[in-house]
């Protein structure tokens, strides 16, 4: 596979000149051209071979409208609870269109808020006396314009309405919030994740195949200075996982394990955009040999 030094000056003008006239380019010719500039190697649509390849082919080809209700997190969270029940889905503390409509004084001392249509982004309370409202609201506007059709031709949040989600606040017997992203493929875990390090901003990624052995690989993150252990409910987490994702090619179910209660996070079906390299690069390939691509032909391009 022919490879090159994505962070050349070239390549960095290139992507810049890309993204100004985005405009002018189909979707497939826009992720043929940004895609290797950004992963570093060409996009091969016609065969592709890698884990980021194939979810390149997914957002082209595999556009079920059933995936917007996925990624919203209202709508979500409702679908969660009907098929694996309300204890494993973190409690709503209100649902607003905006984010002057939020009542912030009735929330209470401890708190989160996110935006129902992204992915990651999240407002922490931690302590309600220290809680700058106006530079919530600013991040949360910021949060909720991310524009995933258009630079990253996510289509499932094409239609996912603008609202804001405040849930109750959680964190773990490590006093942090550890997060299992559970790689699954036609409702077959196959690896995982565990985020580390999110609300000290330093943010740090395990790999773990699903007996819970370390896989020696990065994937925009480094490693954990303490690798995590197994959760004495781990096997529970795998079937939640495999339920969540039975059906679809290929999904990433990402789950709270706190003080041994599962809860869901959300679904998320294009990891990193499929834009960031694996170190080293032959797991791009590992990952990618799991996910069986549906026929083209019936599907939405």
């Amino acid at each position: 596979m022919k490879k090159f030094n994505k962070h050349s000056f070239w390549v960095r003008a290139q992507r810049f000149f890309i993204f100004k006239f985005i405009r002018f380019y189909s979707d497939k010719r826009y992720l043929e051209k940004i895609f290797p500039l950004l992963i570093g190697y060409p996009l091969n649509l016609d065969n592709p071979q890698t884990f980021n390849e194939k979810l390149q082919w997914l957002k082209l080809y595999d556009r079920n409208p059933y995936y917007t209700k996925l990624v919203d997190k209202v709508e979500a969270k409702k679908i969660v609870s009907s098929m694996i029940g309300d204890q494993y889905v973190i409690p709503t503390l209100g649902v607003w269109n905006n984010v002057d409509e939020i009542d912030w004084d009735k929330l209470p001392h401890q708190f989160v808020v996110k935006s129902t249509s992204d992915s990651g982004g999240v407002v922490v309370c931690k302590d309600k006396t220290l809680f700058n409202v106006e530079k919530a609201k600013e991040k949360l506007r910021r949060l909720g314009s991310r524009n995933y059709v258009k630079y990253t031709k996510e289509y499932p949040y094409a239609n996912v309405p603008h609202r804001y989600l405040a849930e109750q606040y959680m964190e773990d017997e490590d006093k942090e919030l550890k997060d299992y992203k559970i790689y699954c493929f036609n409702g077959a875990p196959r690896f995982l994740f565990v985020a580390t390090g999110r609300q000290k901003e330093d943010l740090r990624l395990d790999f773990f195949d699903t007996d819970f052995n370390f896989i020696p690989v990065t994937n925009g993150h480094p490693n954990a200075d303490n690798t995590p252990t197994k959760p004495k409910n781990f096997e529970k987490m795998l079937e939640i996982a495999a339920i969540l994702s039975k059906g679809i090619p290929h999904v990433r179910v990402d789950l709270y394990n706190v003080n041994g209660n599962i809860f869901f996070g959300e679904l998320t079906f294009y990891d990193g955009s499929g834009f960031v390299p694996f170190s080293p690069s032959e797991w791009d390939l590992k990952f990618g040999s799991y996910l069986i691509l549906p026929n083209k032909t019936n599907k939405i391009s």
